[in-house]
Protein backbone atom coordinates (compact mmCIF):
# COMPACT_ATOMS: atom_id res chain seq x y z
CA UNK A 1 0.00 0.00 0.00
CA UNK A 2 1.25 3.30 -0.76
CA UNK A 3 2.59 5.69 1.87
CA UNK A 4 -0.36 7.97 1.71
CA UNK A 5 1.56 10.92 3.33
CA UNK A 6 4.20 10.62 0.38
CA UNK A 7 1.62 11.09 -2.25
CA UNK A 8 -0.21 13.42 -0.78
CA UNK A 9 2.84 15.32 -0.67
CA UNK A 10 4.31 14.25 -4.32
CA UNK A 11 0.91 15.33 -5.88
CA UNK A 12 0.81 18.47 -3.90
CA UNK A 13 4.04 19.96 -5.51
CA UNK A 14 2.62 19.54 -9.27
CA UNK A 15 -1.09 21.41 -6.97
CA UNK A 16 -2.52 18.26 -7.26
CA UNK A 17 -4.75 17.55 -4.38
CA UNK A 18 -5.14 13.50 -4.38
CA UNK A 19 -8.02 12.14 -3.27
CA UNK A 20 -8.88 8.37 -2.10
CA UNK A 21 -9.77 7.42 -5.22
CA UNK A 22 -6.60 8.61 -6.70
CA UNK A 23 -4.89 6.96 -3.41
CA UNK A 24 -6.67 3.46 -4.41
CA UNK A 25 -6.20 3.48 -8.48
CA UNK A 26 -2.42 4.12 -7.68
CA UNK A 27 -2.51 1.06 -5.30
CA UNK A 28 -3.95 -0.90 -7.63
CA UNK A 29 -1.56 0.53 -10.61
CA UNK A 30 1.53 -0.68 -8.40
CA UNK A 31 0.37 -3.98 -7.16
CA UNK A 32 -0.49 -4.86 -10.96
CA UNK A 33 2.77 -3.87 -12.16
CA UNK A 34 4.89 -5.35 -9.68
CA UNK A 35 2.34 -8.33 -10.21
CA UNK A 36 2.62 -8.08 -14.26
CA UNK A 37 6.67 -7.42 -14.17
CA UNK A 38 7.33 -11.02 -12.77
CA UNK A 39 5.71 -12.83 -16.16
CA UNK A 40 7.15 -9.96 -18.46
CA UNK A 41 9.46 -7.14 -18.24
CA UNK A 42 7.61 -3.81 -17.75
CA UNK A 43 10.03 -2.23 -15.49
CA UNK A 44 13.41 -2.52 -13.84
CA UNK A 45 12.33 -0.58 -10.91
CA UNK A 46 9.92 -2.63 -8.59
CA UNK A 47 10.11 -1.04 -4.91
CA UNK A 48 6.29 0.66 -4.63
CA UNK A 49 8.32 3.85 -2.64
CA UNK A 50 10.59 4.04 -6.08
CA UNK A 51 7.56 3.42 -8.29
CA UNK A 52 5.80 5.96 -7.26
CA UNK A 53 8.51 8.50 -7.10
CA UNK A 54 10.78 7.68 -10.54
CA UNK A 55 7.62 6.47 -12.90
CA UNK A 56 4.17 8.23 -11.07
CA UNK A 57 5.64 11.15 -10.09
CA UNK A 58 8.23 11.91 -13.05
CA UNK A 59 5.12 11.14 -14.92
CA UNK A 60 2.84 13.70 -13.37
CA UNK A 61 5.66 16.59 -13.82
CA UNK A 62 4.66 17.08 -17.06
CA UNK A 63 1.62 19.27 -15.85
CA UNK A 64 4.52 21.38 -15.09
CA UNK A 65 4.59 22.36 -18.93
CA UNK A 66 1.48 24.17 -18.00
CA UNK A 67 0.10 22.21 -21.53
CA UNK A 68 -2.06 19.85 -20.03
CA UNK A 69 -5.50 20.93 -19.68
CA UNK A 70 -8.76 18.62 -18.14
CA UNK A 71 -10.49 18.11 -21.32
CA UNK A 72 -7.53 17.78 -23.37
CA UNK A 73 -6.77 14.95 -26.01
CA UNK A 74 -3.79 13.41 -25.00
CA UNK A 75 -1.60 10.41 -27.03
CA UNK A 76 1.71 8.35 -25.24
CA UNK A 77 3.50 7.19 -27.96
CA UNK A 78 5.55 3.97 -27.12
CA UNK A 79 3.78 3.99 -23.63
CA UNK A 80 5.24 0.89 -22.27
CA UNK A 81 4.03 0.35 -18.99
CA UNK A 82 1.66 3.29 -18.82
CA UNK A 83 4.14 5.93 -18.12
CA UNK A 84 3.27 9.12 -18.19
CA UNK A 85 -0.32 8.94 -19.96
CA UNK A 86 -1.37 6.82 -16.89
CA UNK A 87 -0.05 8.45 -13.89
CA UNK A 88 -1.53 12.00 -15.80
CA UNK A 89 -5.27 10.06 -15.97
CA UNK A 90 -5.41 9.20 -12.17
CA UNK A 91 -4.31 12.67 -11.73
CA UNK A 92 -6.75 14.21 -14.31
CA UNK A 93 -9.34 11.98 -15.26
CA UNK A 94 -10.85 14.02 -17.64
CA UNK A 95 -7.82 14.09 -20.35
CA UNK A 96 -8.80 11.69 -23.05
CA UNK A 97 -5.99 9.62 -23.21
CA UNK A 98 -4.93 7.23 -26.18
CA UNK A 99 -1.93 4.65 -25.02
CA UNK A 100 -0.19 3.50 -28.06
CA UNK A 101 2.60 0.84 -27.63
CA UNK A 102 3.99 -1.87 -29.88
CA UNK A 103 4.22 -4.31 -28.28
CA UNK A 104 1.13 -6.60 -27.32
CA UNK A 105 2.14 -8.40 -24.38
CA UNK A 106 2.14 -4.20 -23.12
CA UNK A 107 -1.10 -3.69 -24.41
CA UNK A 108 -2.85 -6.83 -22.91
CA UNK A 109 -1.35 -5.54 -19.69
CA UNK A 110 -2.81 -2.19 -20.03
CA UNK A 111 -5.71 -3.23 -20.70
CA UNK A 112 -6.24 -5.07 -18.14
CA UNK A 113 -4.87 -2.28 -15.61
CA UNK A 114 -7.34 0.01 -17.28
CA UNK A 115 -10.22 -1.95 -16.25
CA UNK A 116 -8.95 -2.42 -12.92
CA UNK A 117 -8.38 1.11 -12.53
CA UNK A 118 -12.20 2.10 -13.67
CA UNK A 119 -10.54 4.58 -16.80
CA UNK A 120 -11.41 5.13 -19.88
CA UNK A 121 -8.56 5.55 -21.98
CA UNK A 122 -7.91 4.45 -26.05
CA UNK A 123 -5.47 1.11 -26.28
CA UNK A 124 -4.18 0.69 -29.17
CA UNK A 125 -1.45 -1.82 -30.35
CA UNK A 126 0.57 -0.11 -33.13
CA UNK A 127 3.96 1.81 -34.32
CA UNK A 128 3.88 5.33 -34.15
CA UNK A 129 5.31 5.30 -37.63
CA UNK A 130 2.40 3.56 -38.85
CA UNK A 131 -0.50 5.49 -36.66
CA UNK A 132 1.17 8.70 -37.31
CA UNK A 133 0.38 8.39 -40.76
CA UNK A 134 -3.71 7.31 -40.00
CA UNK A 135 -6.23 9.83 -40.86
CA UNK A 136 -8.14 9.69 -37.21
CA UNK A 137 -4.52 9.89 -35.42
CA UNK A 138 -2.66 12.53 -37.87
CA UNK A 139 -2.77 16.24 -36.45
CA UNK A 140 -5.30 15.06 -34.39
CA UNK A 141 -3.52 15.37 -30.43
CA UNK A 142 -3.92 18.70 -28.24
CA UNK A 143 -0.72 16.80 -26.34
CA UNK A 144 1.35 14.44 -27.56
CA UNK A 145 3.92 12.54 -24.77
CA UNK A 146 6.58 10.36 -24.62
CA UNK A 147 9.23 9.16 -22.13
CA UNK A 148 12.61 6.95 -22.59
CA UNK A 149 11.55 5.88 -26.19
CA UNK A 150 14.30 6.64 -28.91
CA UNK A 151 16.98 9.83 -29.16
CA UNK A 152 15.25 12.74 -29.42
CA UNK A 153 15.78 12.93 -33.30
CA UNK A 154 14.08 9.50 -33.86
CA UNK A 155 11.37 10.83 -31.36
CA UNK A 156 10.44 13.78 -32.90
CA UNK A 157 9.45 11.77 -36.50
CA UNK A 158 7.23 9.27 -33.56
CA UNK A 159 5.72 12.21 -32.29
CA UNK A 160 5.31 15.44 -34.11
CA UNK A 161 2.79 13.70 -36.81
CA UNK A 162 0.25 13.44 -33.72
CA UNK A 163 0.04 16.80 -32.58
CA UNK A 164 -2.51 19.32 -33.81
CA UNK A 165 -1.49 22.66 -35.44
CA UNK A 166 -1.03 24.59 -31.94
CA UNK A 167 -0.64 20.98 -29.97
CA UNK A 168 2.22 20.57 -28.16
CA UNK A 169 4.68 17.47 -28.16
CA UNK A 170 6.04 16.77 -24.28
CA UNK A 171 9.11 14.08 -24.35
CA UNK A 172 10.41 13.47 -20.98
CA UNK A 173 14.65 12.93 -21.38
CA UNK A 174 17.78 12.19 -19.39
CA UNK A 175 20.75 14.12 -18.39
CA UNK A 176 21.88 13.97 -21.76
CA UNK A 177 18.48 16.52 -23.08
CA UNK A 178 20.38 19.79 -24.45
CA UNK A 179 22.46 17.61 -26.47
CA UNK A 180 20.05 15.43 -27.89
CA UNK A 181 17.90 19.13 -28.61
CA UNK A 182 21.14 20.21 -30.59
CA UNK A 183 21.03 16.98 -32.54
CA UNK A 184 17.65 17.01 -33.28
CA UNK A 185 16.94 20.28 -34.13
CA UNK A 186 17.02 19.33 -38.00
CA UNK A 187 13.98 17.11 -37.76
CA UNK A 188 12.37 19.42 -35.58
CA UNK A 189 12.55 22.12 -38.04
CA UNK A 190 11.56 19.69 -40.92
CA UNK A 191 8.81 18.38 -39.06
CA UNK A 192 7.99 21.43 -37.70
Amino acid sequence: MIDREVLNGGLKVYGIDATPEMAERFDIYINMLIEWNKKINLTSITDPEEILVKHFFDSISCVQSNVISPGNRVIDVGTGAGFPGLPLKIAMPDLKLTLLDSLNKRVLFLNELVEKLGLKADIIHGRAEDYGLKKDFRESFDVVLSRAVAPLNVLSEYTIPFARVGGFVLCQKGPAVFEEIKDSQNAIDVLG
